[in-house]
């Protein structure tokens, strides 16, 4: 089996009548985010890359059709005609990175209907999780003012490929690194991590411990001090380290703390360094942090230098998913939406144009820009092969400094946000209420 088999059994069968009926005309889903989480202003587009990947790469071959009969009770014959299916459509995107509010398309799909349909849960899947925890991180980067933030989810994350998803979506928006060993690899990301309590454990003191881990390690080291007693633990962190001379000390050398009343711990352990002689020797905070514990510590004054975040960010806790939807718009030409309560849709495929001070505007694919405004979804793939290269981490830090710069201060507040709110153009407002009627019509008429 291959990817094409990451997909939902109603899917298949939608498709499977789709082939049946003869019904292969081109198809656009829109993939948008209803409503943004509470305390959150902005979402960070995310999960593009490893979509264009799976839809590069989507070939339905025996062993597929085989996995979809046995799902469906049913014989393979009777689904012959999804055998060689490939995406052979063209995906408009926001490029990975950007800040999107809610309501915008962060992406959408034009293919024959068949081939749209099969791909919406993998597609959702990628850019749901991705773009939740991409704006968890940039939260965390916000709130950090200027200190690095670094990534030690793995542990806790739903498994590893979501915790390379955490890495990489803490990279996109500014981490200073990760203690993901593959994902610091096959990204470039900096490896970054200290020592588990079950290391100092495993000595007869603290002091054996971090000796024998500044020999195997002979640059900067980061000693965990909280395991027993935090002030004496950094205490002797600081005596191992004057021994160890200025070329550790003083090149990146750091201290770990990873319980307890962080802002009181850091002020104390600062200020016994201090007395050390060794004012180089960073303070490196962890232990349950998100957002709002390191806006908290930062307004504090407490003297942390690095935040390292692990759990609440990495399965963005207090937001673990993001309410989003991938629906068809058009069909052959024709604009459809759905009326549902609270889940209405605008019909036709859109653009989303960011004006100079932020204001977005959600019109349709081929209107023109409002003056001085810019198209945020970029043709990404076209007739099932990318248009470019492969975006890179640099490039997406950099579109989400300056779309960061551009949101107005009050939807970049941790507590309490106040998103921007989109507004309409007025041919999308005229097709929808166009379309509105058109169905309001037919269902009176039924």
């Amino acid at each position: 089996m291959s990817d094409a088999t990451t997909t939902d059994l109603y899917e298949v069968t939608m498709v499977m009548s789709y082939l049946r009926e003869d019904m292969t005309a081109p198809a656009t889903f829109s993939l948008f985010a209803r409503d943004l989480p509470d305390e959150r202003g902005f979402l960070v587009a995310a999960g593009l890359e490893p979509a264009l990947d799976y839809l590069s790469g989507l070939h339905i071959g025996p062993e597929d059709v085989e996995a979809f009969a046995t799902a469906l009770h049913r014989p393979p014959e009777d689904l012959r005609h999804l055998l060689g299916l490939r995406f052979t459509g063209d995906v408009r995107a926001v490029p990975e990175g950007r800040i999107v509010l809610a309501g915008e398309p962060l992406l959408e799909v034009t293919a024959p209907l068949p081939q749209a349909q099969l791909v919406e849960t993998f597609v959702l899947n990628q850019l749901n999780h991705q773009t939740a925890a991409a704006s968890k991180a940039a939260r965390c980067v916000i709130a950090a003012a200027g200190h690095p933030v670094v990534d030690f989810s793995l542990r806790r994350t739903h498994g590893p490929q979501a915790g390379f998803a955490a890495a990489r979506a803490g990279a996109m928006v500014g981490f200073a690194g990760t203690s993901n060993v593959a994902a610091a690899t096959e990204l470039g990301i900096p490896a970054v991590g200290t020592m588990a309590h079950s290391y100092i454990e495993a000595f007869a003191d603290e002091e054996e411990a971090f000796r024998a881990f500044a020999r195997a390690h002979p640059g900067p080291v980061a000693f965990l001090v909280d395991t027993y007693d935090t002030e004496e633990g950094v205490r002797t962190a600081a005596r191992v380290l004057k021994e160890l001379g200025p070329r550790v000390s003083e090149g990146g050398s750091g201290i770990r703390l990873d319980s307890g009343d962080l802002g009181a711990l850091a002020a104390r352990a600062r200020a016994l360094l201090d007395d050390a002689g060794l004012p180089r020797v960073g303070i490196i905070a962890s232990g349950g942090l998100d957002e709002y514990a390191i806006e908290d510590l930062v307004r504090s004054g407490a003297p942390v230098d690095t935040y390292a975040v692990g759990t609440r960010v990495g399965v963005s806790a207090d937001a673990p998913y993001l309410d989003t939807a991938y629906k068809l718009v058009e069909y052959d030409g024709r604009p459809v939406m759905k009326l549902s309560s609270a889940k209405a849709t605008a019909p036709g495929r859109k653009q989303v144009f960011r004006g100079p001070e932020g204001a977005d505007v959600i019109g349709l694919a081929d209107e023109q820009p409002p003056d001085g405004a810019t198209p945020l979804l970029e043709t990404v793939m076209r007739n099932g092969r990318r248009t470019g290269r492969r975006t890179t981490l640099e490039e997406c830090r950099e579109r989400f400094t300056t779309d960061l710069d551009a949101l107005p201060p009050q939807a970049r507040r941790i507590r309490e946000p106040v998103a921007p709110r989109a507004t309409v153009s007025g041919p999308l407002s005229t097709l929808t209420a166009r379309v509105r009627h058109h169905i309001e019509e037919q269902v009176a008429a039924a």
